[in-house]
């Protein structure tokens, strides 16, 4: 399956952050297995007026991918430990990224459960810096083209969200960020019905029944 084309991306930064739910996170490896998981997070930061987005004091290093083309790979390294994957939106030249919060594995469920050894599966890559983990993602891939073809990783079509699984709120993490940034309504979240695992083909253990029944065992 192609990924998605660079046009995806130059809408608004909150309509692709929205537009993203759904759609296939795909990690390539060297070997040709894939891995990937359906992204059902997001939050949008929306250029140097954006007082939480990175792009807020001016390119710098860190941040130049930001200012370039879209459907490029942000991948930024934070905590002094974690990596975190953003896909870069806009014209170039008006630094904007939507950072990739959470996914649902649904290929090479094998090697994630490897890279996240040691966390339950509802936990594999509930958050940006676990997607990360899970996927193998890291500095070396900052900048990667997310459109094409023979990139080590892409964004592929996925399943369209209805608008009445997504829930919206202020995007987390940012209490360095002055208002109104830090109450944007820029983070959104799928939240799939149980019959929408199936047909999304996610694997059974990783559905709401089983994580329940796995709770209730405890």
């Amino acid at each position: 399956m192609r990924p998605l084309p660079p046009e995806f991306y130059l809408d608004p930064v909150t309509h692709v952050a929205r537009a993203l739910l759904g759609q296939r996170l795909v990690r390539r490896l060297e070997d040709g297995r894939r891995l990937a998981g359906y992204i059902v997070e997001t939050e949008a930061y929306d250029g140097e007026e954006d007082k939480a987005c990175h792009a807020s004091r001016g390119r710098t290093p860190r941040n130049a991918v930001m200012f370039g083309p879209p459907g490029r790979a942000y991948v930024y390294f934070t905590y002094g430990m974690h990596w975190c994957l953003n896909a870069v939106v806009g014209p170039e030249g008006q630094p904007a990224a939507v950072l990739i919060r959470a996914i649902l594995p649904c290929e090479g469920l094998e090697q994630i459960a490897q890279n996240r050894a040691g966390h339950p599966p509802a936990e594999w890559t509930n958050g940006p810096a676990k997607v990360c983990q899970a996927l193998q993602i890291d500095g070396r891939l900052n900048g990667c083209d997310l459109t094409a073809a023979d990139s080590p990783l892409v964004i592929e079509p996925g399943i369209n969200v209805p608008q009445d699984w997504i829930q919206v709120g202020a995007r987390v993490g940012i209490a360095y960020a002055p208002e109104p940034w830090r109450s944007m309504p820029w983070r959104f979240i799928a939240h799939l019905p149980v019959e929408a695992y199936a047909t999304w083909e996610i694997p059974a253990f990783l559905r709401p029944e089983a994580r329940s029944k796995k709770a209730r065992e405890r």
